[in-house]
């Protein structure tokens, strides 16, 4: 038997990088040479610069790409009215975000740095220490959200009060001997597109055109609206390792192996598939769930990466990455300390008018009313009806609930206030000074799908207003009880904070920060019938799977 030969590829081979770049300082950095070789002096201060700024920038600011394709759907004539109105929302929101103080979303996220620091890089230091000092900095300065909870006991958690641990990975590559670089990917993911992150083990029976369609098609309809559409969407077939192939998944999904081969070869390095891509593309336009509330533009676009794979193993991992589309490549040479530029005036998007591009009636719900009389109104419009809600509602979201669950399991009765008033599920960033309230956009509503049909037998949480699909329970109880599910666009917390959001204040659990019971004031709020209380849901319809027309490829494509 002839011997192998040996060949080596990186795994990932990301190619040239044509990020545009911003100087942030070229103090810090310095050169000297050994041995014939150039080192990099990098202090300790620069990894926190680095970092804290690139936080401020990524909560703030997105890539101009992402900014022109929602462009895209406003002037897309095949856009549907909800596209539109979610796009233009979205683009809003974002011109207020770039203003610097209010966070484009409420979940600022878990701060996520990987780094690949070249040999001849020297820091003196424990560099995850200094980039968590510039985590620390950042979050403490801003007016973002504490999301992190650290373990107590296995069953006890407290928030840690400052977003720390953050997920720092470090790794250490040859890079060039003349001219060594310290390069970054800078994350901050929230916990509804990282809910959003799914690994499937599957078999050669999946690697064939007609059944990873069939698959792709089940999967990705199943991820539904709960992450802010529309999507960055990222499928990786194959994988070292399950952990390999979801973290390819996750770097996929912010663009970072955007420039990979587009062929494979025998050393078994990953490559794009173009033509799978825009097959996917296609079969999300054809689901009808759209951006959110019914439309075509569920995914911005789709990257599909093929990685080599064990013979008994085949790993699909699926991710995306949401509206708040959060993330900045950086570098560190012998020039500075370097940026990805990301766009500071997303003005320049938005359309001159927007009156005439939504189309649609807007149907206005006043809250101040008792909430019999509210329901009564909801009743007389289909499920996907826009709303503009004015009034009170009471914000409640994951401990709130399983604390108010504990009292009805005790034999108390239900809280008034989720009698008299709609519950919003949602928890708000830091309010800035001379602010009515922080970013303030909902949070996923599936997470609260187990407490609705006991809180609605008693009395409360008759309408609900929240994010995403939900379960067919939460339909069952709505027809049952007489309620209502109302959709909230996932992703313009600024927008909301700063036009719609009036008043702020506590009514329970003072000392469950954010996730207290609040009572807020809002005006022209918007939102969408979405389960009624006749026993529709607006997507039950796009959860059916839909007659898939695979092109048939060539063989050497199979």
């Amino acid at each position: 038997m002839t011997a192998p030969e040996f060949r080596y590829s990186d795994l990932l081979p990301i190619g040239a990088d044509d990020t545009p770049y911003r100087l942030l300082t070229t103090e810090g950095v310095s050169t000297f040479e050994h041995n014939g070789r150039t080192f990099l002096q990098v202090e300790p201060e620069a990894l926190r610069l680095l970092t804290e700024t690139a936080i401020h920038d990524i909560s703030h600011y997105l890539r101009p790409a992402h900014l022109r394709q929602l462009r895209k759907i406003i002037d897309d004539p095949e856009s549907s009215g909800n596209d539109r109105f979610v796009a233009l929302d979205l683009l809003k929101n974002l011109n207020i975000s770039a203003g610097g103080v209010l966070p484009m979303c409420q979940d600022t996220g878990t701060a996520i740095v990987m780094g690949k620091k070249s040999e001849g890089v020297l820091t003196g230091a424990d560099d995850a220490e200094w980039i968590s000092r510039g985590v620390f900095d950042a979050y403490s300065r801003l007016n973002l959200r504490y999301s992190q909870l650290a373990p107590i006991t296995m069953w006890e958690e407290k928030n840690t009060g400052s977003n720390l641990p953050a997920q720092i990975e470090l790794y250490s590559t040859e890079g060039d001997a003349d001219n060594p670089v310290y390069k970054f990917l800078f994350m901050a993911k929230g916990g509804g597109s990282a809910n959003k992150s799914f690994l499937y083990q599957e078999t050669k029976a999946v690697l064939n055109p007609e059944r990873m369609l069939e698959f792709l098609d089940e999967k990705i309809r199943s991820l539904g609206t709960a992450a802010c559409p529309p999507y960055h969407l990222a499928v990786v077939i194959g994988g070292t390792s399950a952990e390999f192939a979801l973290k390819t998944a996750k770097y996929a999904s912010a663009h970072y192996l955007d420039n990979l081969p587009t062929e494979g070869s025998i050393t078994g390095h990953a490559f794009r598939d173009l033509e799978l891509e825009e097959e996917v593309f296609q079969l999300t336009r054809e689901f009808g769930i759209g951006a959110q509330f019914g439309g075509k533009y569920f995914c911005h676009d789709v990257r599909v990466v093929r990685l080599p794979r064990h013979g008994a193993s085949c790993p699909v991992a699926i991710a995306v990455s949401c509206s708040a589309d959060r993330q900045a490549l950086a570098k560190i040479t012998k020039d500075g300390i370097f940026l990805e530029q990301l766009e500071t005036e997303p003005a320049q998007y938005l359309p001159e008018q927007t009156e005439d591009i939504l189309g649609g009636d807007v149907v206005q719900i006043d809250l101040n009313r008792p909430m019999d009389e509210i329901r009564a109104e909801l009743s007389k419009y289909p499920v996907k009806t826009r709303l503009s809600l004015t009034g009170p509602l009471v914000v409640a979201r994951d401990i709130a609930h399983a604390k108010i669950k504990e009292r009805l399991d005790a034999g108390e009765s239900m809280p008034q206030y989720l009698r008299d008033m709609a519950v919003y599920y949602a928890g708000p960033a830091k309010t800035p000074e001379g602010y009515a309230s922080g970013s303030f956009g909902p949070t996923t509503a599936g997470r609260m799908d187990s407490y609705v049909d006991q809180f609605q037998a008693a009395g409360g949480s008759m309408i609900m207003l929240a994010k995403g699909n939900r379960s067919a329970q939460v339909t069952k109880a709505c027809n049952e009880h007489g309620g209502f599910y109302l959709g909230s666009i996932g992703g313009p917390a600024a927008r909301l904070a700063l036009d719609c959001i009036k008043n702020v204040e506590v009514l329970e659990y003072p000392e469950l920060g954010m996730e207290a019971v609040w009572k807020i004031d809002v005006e022209d709020f918007p939102a969408f019938i979405v389960v009624d209380d006749k026993g529709n849901d607006f997507f039950a319809e796009t959860s059916k799977p839909i007659a898939l027309r695979v092109r048939t490829r060539s063989k050497e494509r199979v």
